[in-house]
């Protein structure tokens, strides 16, 4: 009898989704990921939880339908990690006309449920806070909701909950080399020794290392999909207001400039075909001033390629047909036969879909195991076991409780842990009883959760995945975290 019934490679998004739904269907699941949780384009997505307007402009609706349909979804089941915001489009005369924009938001209201977000709107930016932050040449600007999301957070908490399902999650374990017969038999390197693990069935979701997976480890033809990379820059806060601007770019992308844990702005994203090494995704000089260019276009307060802070990067696979890219295009294929195990190939895709992918995705499994039905889309993801417009009342009933958190001290952490925020907490009564401290925000005792709970094993772990205090930690802090690490005692 096989170890397992279903092995899973990858765990970005995609991998641990399958994880969650697998298990909790009742399947005995193993996730092998070489590095981190989320480490790839998972953790370099533009963080948006939306139908995406550029589908719409595309006449993608029954994609745009259930991009939202899915929007409400992850409303219901992350309320600590997806919040809705007012995205605004200020309106440019050298672009899409007014009445093409507010078409499309009107259209975009009614695929919508919105499950209480406000509807679009027009607002007049010389007397609205939206028009602040912007040069005055902008006279209207057009509001409607969607969300954005903690990507790499939302990754690690996907994954907590299939292992509290039974899922075993396996980090800095890499698969070498696969057998396959009326079973599969991996061969694995888990943290420097070589284990033999045998499953049922194989789910490859090796995110941008799909294709080299496929070839060099199950020696099976790799699919058919290209890999793009996908850019984007943080710089500082740009902005006082909440929303989410989207502009309409000289060459008819949509630029989106978010709050970005803050005191930064996320703007993004510049996307290209990519070829190389998926570990080393680098962003251009080119495309950084791209996007400032970008933003210096709308925004009154100017930016230059020195003001960037960090840039994300990430390669994500596409479907490539005709040599037109899409972001949000997938693949997903189901390989078996007589005497052949099954193998399932799951590549690209975007956040807002993910969980509705790896439903698909384990249900092609059902002529092979008995299993439950489907579950993922009302069962809340840990800590999210409130409504996502309680959020406010979450944050103050922490610092009821705890009266030595500062105001953004308390929401960082609901924000990231939502409920359980308490079990890190727990009878502390002053700071000092949080153990030694890395910074402002950063405490012993929430390292050894991160360690225990979430499987951060080295500082980047922690500072860019699990949380993004590695923007404002200081070297001093950075060692001192470094060191504890090692002997979180």
């Amino acid at each position: 009898m096989a170890d397992y019934d279903l092995a899973i490679i990858g765990g970005g998004l995609n991998g641990v989704s399958i994880a969650r739904d697998a298990a909790g269907r009742g399947l005995r699941v193993i996730l092998l990921e070489q590095g981190d949780l989320g480490a790839g384009a998972s953790s370099a997505s533009p963080r948006l939880i939306h139908g995406d307007l550029a589908d719409l402009e595309r006449r993608h609706f029954l994609r745009v339908r259930s991009a939202l349909a899915e929007r409400d979804v992850w409303l219901r089941i992350a309320p600590h990690l997806v919040r809705p915001m007012r995205f605004a489009i200020p309106a440019h005369s050298d672009e899409r006309p007014a009445w093409q924009l507010r078409s499309w938001l009107l259209l975009y209201d009614r695929l919508s449920s919105r499950n209480g977000l406000p509807a679009s709107a027009t607002v007049d930016v010389t007397h609205h806070p939206v028009g602040n932050a912007l040069k005055r040449p902008f006279g209207t600007a057009f509001e409607y909701s969607d969300c954005v999301v903690d990507d790499s957070r939302l990754v690690v908490l996907t994954a907590a909950d299939a292992a509290a399902r039974g899922a075993v999650i396996r980090t800095g374990a890499r698969c070498t080399r696969a057998e396959r017969g009326r079973e599969w038999r991996l061969v694995t390197i888990d943290r420097g020794f070589r284990q033999i693990v045998t499953a049922r069935a194989v789910a490859n979701a090796a995110g941008a290392w799909t294709p080299s997976v496929a070839e060099t480890v199950l020696r099976v033809p790799p699919p058919k999909v290209a890999a793009m990379q996908m850019d984007q820059i943080v710089v500082r806060r740009l902005f006082d207001s909440d929303n989410v601007y989207v502009f309409q770019n000289s060459d008819g992308r949509l630029i989106f400039a978010s709050p970005y844990e803050r005191d930064f702005t996320l703007i993004g994203t510049a996307g290209h075909a990519f070829k190389g090494d998926p570990a080393i995704v680098a962003m251009a000089a080119n495309d950084v001033a791209y996007l400032c260019d970008a933003a210096n276009r709308y925004f009154r307060e100017r930016i230059e390629t020195v003001d960037v802070v960090r840039t994300l990067s990430g390669a994500n696979m596409v479907m490539n047909p005709a040599g037109r890219l899409s972001p949000r295009d997938g693949a997903m294929t189901l390989d078996y036969g007589r005497g052949k195990a099954p193998l399932i190939t799951v590549c690209g895709g975007d956040v807002t879909t993910s969980r509705l992918g790896a439903e698909r995705a384990v249900s092609k499994l059902t002529p092979f195991y008995p299993m439950s039905a489907r579950w993922t889309a009302k069962a809340p993801l840990p800590g999210g076991d409130f409504a996502w417009d309680r959020f406010d009342s979450e944050v103050d009933e922490v610092r009821d409780r705890w009266r030595f958190l500062g105001e953004e001290q308390a929401r960082r952490l609901v924000a990231a842990y939502g409920s359980n925020a308490k079990a890190i907490l727990g009878d502390a009564r002053e700071r000092g009883d949080l153990g030694p401290a890395f910074g402002p925000e950063l405490t012993g005792t929430e390292v050894r959760y991160l360690m225990q709970k979430e499987w951060a094993r080295f500082p980047d772990d922690i500072l860019w995945r699990r949380t993004k205090l590695g923007l404002t930690m200081q070297p001093s802090d950075r060692a001192a975290l470094a060191a504890f690490m090692v002997a979180p005692v």
